[in-house]
């Protein structure tokens, strides 16, 4: 039967840097996937100089339409449904700079009324898996670990009858899982790859560093999904979001049939579940019975 999958992100773009071949192949094997962008992704800056016009000049002037324009081309090149939660994007602050986030921006809304934005769309799609981050976000952003935390008390408070009755019938999602694919062994082990098939690459120094950034950082994974034959759309996707993501961006530093070789999944952490579960996994949607609804 098919399987339903619910990814949070908290900008658009976030959803094709993280987990988006995942995405791709999940259609691709008749299951639905939604993506939920909790922020419009208004407060970002045009990363890519290479924009041009009259790109930059609409950028500048709205670039929250903009970026819906850039969603739904990302939306196209993976075959995904997608919804906004409706929050405006914190923007990152410059402690040092003594600036703090702005009020009414959605890491500042109470977290029960972004939590209930949120039941509802989990109440109305009715998922077997949610994906989203860890406590940390993935980075330190505002709206990531805001994103973190309205996941996981949707994931309970989408099950409990006593909570948002107004949101919809309870639904309780089978498994939960962080997105883990900037993990230390995957860096290496294209590294060591990369090293090896062409020393000369300029996208070597840049990849030193990735693994030297995450050098300390636990391996977490417990799930790899083997998705290479979908690394194109996932590109693609990205390259759909052209006002943050460059042609010659840090994500394409490395060849698509390197990694098909030496690193062909994208990988995630199973933190809750409510079916039986055999780890380590190369399905998200292990253990989900194909003839019954999870249960709480």
């Amino acid at each position: 039967m098919p399987y339903r999958l619910l990814a949070v992100h908290a900008h658009p773009d976030d959803e094709s840097s993280k987990g988006a071949a995942t995405a791709a192949k999940y259609v691709a094997d008749g299951h639905q996937v939604l993506v939920v962008s909790c922020t419009g992704g208004e407060a970002g800056d045009i990363l890519n100089d290479q924009l041009g016009e009259p790109a930059t000049s609409r950028a500048h002037r709205d670039m929250a339409g903009y970026r819906r324009t850039e969603m739904a081309a990302a939306q196209q090149a993976l075959g995904i449904d997608h919804v906004w939660l409706g929050y405006h994007d914190s923007g990152l602050p410059d402690a040092e700079k003594g600036e703090t986030v702005r009020p009414g921006t959605f890491s500042t809304v109470p977290l029960e009324y972004s939590t209930e934005a949120l039941v509802r769309v989990i109440r109305r799609f009715r998922p077997h898996v949610l994906v989203t981050y860890d406590e940390n976000g993935g980075y330190p952003h505002p709206d990531h670990i805001r994103t973190h935390e309205v996941s996981m008390a949707a994931w309970s408070a989408a099950a409990d009858p006593s909570a948002y009755p107004s949101a919809g019938a309870p639904w309780s999602i089978a498994k939960l899982y962080y997105e883990r694919t900037m993990n230390p062994r995957r860096f290496s082990t294209i590294f060591d790859a990369l090293q090896e098939r062409d020393p000369d690459s300029p996208a070597i120094e840049q990849l030193r560093e990735w693994v030297e950034r995450f050098a300390d950082r636990p391996d977490l994974a417990t799930t790899h999904v083997d998705v290479h034959e979908y690394f194109d759309q996932r590109d693609a996707a990205l390259r759909a979001h052209a006002s943050q993501v460059a042609p010659d961006s840090a994500f394409f530093y490395w060849p698509n049939d390197l990694l098909a070789t030496v690193w062909p999944t994208e990988d995630y952490q199973l933190v809750e579940a409510r079916v039986p579960t055999e780890l380590p996994e190369t399905d998200l949607f292990a253990g989900i019975p194909a003839d019954k609804e999870p249960t709480s």
